[in-house]
């Protein structure tokens, strides 16, 4: 493609008469909002170690009561959107959130969809519409927009989790805020085992109303489908599981796609390229990440991020098996028509 006129090539005098009448001229910065042949990401492959970010969080429980703070959350950051953006990707957003013992952070409900995915600690508990669900180390529990939901600490111990988050999109649609509710009454325990493996009550079963009839995706259940899939044979490929909503099939939650893969020892896995960011969390084990030129070694409660059609190898050198979650842009881009693959370089 030819070079087009750049903006110090119009008279200033023109420049200053489209400034003051609210217009701009679109070829000087067509080549940025239409790169030629694929996007120029403003995301950088980037990893938060939590070694780092575990003693800056406990700290942040002492200066900061869980009344002044409401959520007390340390934002991973992507210095590719600068830091005071809070962004991840273009679209997710990453927080480590803490949580004490008989602390309780007070019931909200938010526009921007929420999972929490639970990095450390045990006895407390996201209330969601009345359904209590505790939270065990690597269980994935949803916050859909709109629904209320609070978390509690029965336990005895700090209790850490990843936030996942579609903020930066709903902020960025100027469609983000948040309403402040009362304590909810607990109408019942999540309800896992209405769908554990594909079975459901035979005698008085109905199908939820709620498009989110699963809260609480037990890690304990989906380490052992990834176990039974890297022992399976005939399986091809690598051992990977999508969180779905068990009704449906589809997506659990609408905006941004939610997975985990198993890595067995020495085992390399090569991603396609993908149109959408990725963020990678490490529940068990360690890994290696090459993400294009740049390689992290991540360990149990690491996190790293991928822009788009980024090449990525996930590698095992270890002598146990990694378990790496995985949260993407997909969801939101098929949605879109805008979601694509390419073949590796």
């Amino acid at each position: 493609m030819e070079q087009l006129a750049t903006l110090e090539d119009l008279p200033k005098e023109y420049v200053s008469t489209l400034t003051q009448s609210n217009l701009v001229p679109l070829w000087p910065s067509l080549r940025n909002v239409l790169p030629p042949n694929q996007p120029i990401p403003q995301t950088q492959a980037t990893a938060w170690h939590f070694k780092d970010i575990k003693p800056l969080l406990l700290q942040a429980g002492e200066l900061t009561p869980i009344e002044k703070a409401e959520r007390r959350v340390l934002v991973l950051a992507n210095p590719g959107h600068g830091l005071e953006n809070m962004k991840a990707t273009s679209s997710i957003y990453l927080g480590m959130q803490l949580l004490l013992p008989n602390e309780w952070a007070p019931s909200h409900r938010h526009t921007p969809n929420a999972v929490r995915l639970i990095v450390e600690g045990t006895g407390a508990y996201t209330t969601v519409e009345g359904q209590k669900c505790t939270m065990e180390h690597g269980d994935l529990i949803l916050t859909p927009s709109g629904l209320w939901h609070e978390h509690g600490h029965d336990g005895d111990e700090p209790v850490i989790w990843l936030d996942v988050l579609d903020l930066p999109l709903v902020y960025y649609m100027e469609a983000s805020f948040v309403e402040g509710g009362d304590v909810q009454e607990v109408k019942g325990t999540d309800r896992g085992h209405r769908y554990a493996k594909g079975i459901v009550p035979t005698v008085h079963f109905v199908r939820e109303n709620s498009g989110y009839p699963l809260l609480r995706y037990s890690w304990k259940d989906a380490k052992q489908v990834l176990d039974a899939l890297a022992a399976d044979a005939a399986h091809q490929g690598p051992a990977q599981i999508s969180y779905v909503n068990p009704e449906t099939g589809e997506d659990c939650q609408k905006i941004i796609g939610y997975s985990a893969i198993r890595l067995a020892p020495k085992e390399v896995v090569q991603l396609e390229r993908r149109s959408a960011a990725q963020v990678f969390h490490v529940i068990e084990g360690q890994m290696h990440i090459d993400i294009n030129a740049n390689t992290y070694e991540l360990s149990r409660s690491d996190t790293a991020c991928a822009p788009c059609f980024a090449q990525i190898d996930l590698i095992n050198n270890g002598d146990e098996p990694a378990y790496i979650f995985v949260a993407d842009e997909a969801p939101l881009q098929k949605k879109l028509g805008l979601y694509s693959t390419r073949a590796r370089i």
